[in-house]
């Protein structure tokens, strides 16, 4: 959601006539997108401003910028906090940085935008960049949240749920395919709860309904992903959509946060460790090979050692491939905070590092399975270890890695591959037959022959 933001802002500011730099001292403004879920995020800004600071004394007119959740969660306090910004903008106020800017740059003035739109919400609708295609892109359905998690700040920094409608998610999906898109990720708090605003609509859910609309309706996309969804939406409709639709890959991150009935209670999810495991088995069913990730906060206040050992034991139950753990951090605004928070920083520390030992083995037993055994992937560009190498996920999410001939730029391609290695968190996989790309930037987007399978 945070690279999504950064993406909108980039697009805000390059209509104003605003380029890029990979330099801060080449800047005229520096925009710091930030998060407030977690504290440790908190920290990252005040250390990213303090190395900032001999720039900003040295160059005046340099403007500092904090956008995102941080800015909407202090506001207009900020600004006296930090002395070296200069603007703040709230998620729901990315419009309005440019004329912000300007004040500062021609007057000095520093201001703020934090107001929720909740009557109106403002949607920035996704372009494809013609000078730097992408194979994946975001596309958000939703904004805000309701469903009151003890823990989480979101509701504060985020707003209500506001929904946008169908019409403007499948036609700003079909643009970014029209433009070269391969995959595409519906972005939501909540994502699985939208229902169309437009729609006279009084019930559950109606998101399986916009994933089937979507697949219709822009027949050139390859994968359809969502993120995050709530357990409590996944319906019956939703879990026949997995079953149904091939654009759908066979993976789904879904939060569970806790093992424990008892914490889950604490925590406000509103569904029991016996629905959360009902839900995920009936999507592993429907679809063949389905892969589950999960987020999980350790050390919530009230949480004992049988909670923590009831969370480990469901890990291992629902098997999942990767999980995201957290310790718990109190955050302004929540329920939690009356709790107190009872469980030592040592204590969760050790519970997170016995988490990822589980979580680590289960991976490599996943990894170490698919070994011998054939994927579909998308290459999503060059891989972070360097040379002819690319990598990619698979449907399963997996990280693929796949050498390709000196020269050959494999990125945008969906390749039906053998997986050859398993690494500790990735794959290696073989192509049959002669790999064939596009060479240079020039080239086409995918200037691929077989074994290529058709977008």
């Amino acid at each position: 959601m945070n690279a999504h933001d950064s993406r909108r802002i980039a697009e805000v500011l390059q209509r104003e006539g605003y380029g890029s730099t990979d330099s801060p001292e080449l800047a005229d403004l520096i925009v710091l997108n930030t998060c407030s879920v977690r504290e440790k995020a908190e920290h990252k800004l005040r250390s990213a401003l303090g190395r900032l600071r001999p720039l900003k004394e040295s160059r005046e007119e340099l403007v500092i910028a904090v956008a995102g959740c941080m800015a909407q969660e202090h506001g207009g306090a900020l600004l006296e906090r930090l002395d070296l910004v200069d603007v703040l903008i709230g998620p729901d106020n990315v419009p309005e940085l440019p004329a912000l800017v300007s004040a500062a740059q021609s007057g000095g003035v520093r201001g703020a935008a934090v107001e929720f739109d909740v009557i109106a919400p403002r949607f920035l609708t996704a372009s494809p960049d013609p000078n730097a295609p992408e194979v994946s892109a975001f596309v958000t359905v939703m904004k805000g949240c309701d469903e009151r998690c003890s823990f989480c700040i979101v509701p504060h920094t985020r707003g209500p749920e506001r929904y946008r409608s169908g019409d403007e998610i499948v036609a700003e999906v079909a643009g970014l395919c029209a433009g070269g898109v391969t995959e595409i990720t519906l972005l939501g708090q909540t994502v699985n709860s939208w229902c169309d605003p437009t729609d006279v609509h009084d019930g559950p859910s109606r998101f399986a309904a916009l994933l089937r609309r979507i697949a219709r309706d822009v027949p050139a996309l390859a994968r359809l992903r969502y993120t995050s969804p709530h357990p409590r939406h996944v319906t019956p409709e939703l879990v026949l959509a997995h079953s149904e639709l091939d654009v759908l890959p066979a993976h789904v991150h879904l939060p569970v946060q806790s093992g424990s009935d008892r914490v889950l209670k604490r925590m406000i999810r509103r569904y029991t460790r016996a629905s959360y495991i009902e839900r995920a088995r009936a999507l592993q069913a429907a679809r063949p090979g389905l892969t589950l990730s999960t987020d999980i906060i350790v050390g919530f206040p009230g949480e004992t050692e049988q909670d923590f050992l009831q969370t480990l034991s469901l890990v291992e139950e629902v098997g999942f491939s990767t999980a995201f753990g957290f310790k718990y951090s109190p955050r302004p605004h929540t329920p939690a905070l009356k709790l107190g928070d009872d469980v030592c920083e040592e204590l969760k520390a050790e519970r997170l590092a016995r988490l990822f030992e589980v979580v680590d083995r289960l991976q490599e037993r996943h990894l170490d399975s698919l070994v011998g055994t054939r994927t579909r992937v998308l290459i999503e560009g060059p891989s972070k270890t360097g040379g002819a190498r690319f990598a990619g996920r698979s449907d399963r999410h997996e990280i693929v890695h796949i050498d390709a001939p000196p020269g050959c730029d494999l990125t945008g391609a969906l390749l039906d591959v053998r997986i050859v290695e398993a690494n500790k968190r990735s794959l290696v996989g073989e192509c049959d037959g002669e790999l064939t790309g596009r060479s240079g930037a020039g080239g086409p987007r995918r200037g691929l022959h077989l074994p290529v399978v058709a977008a």
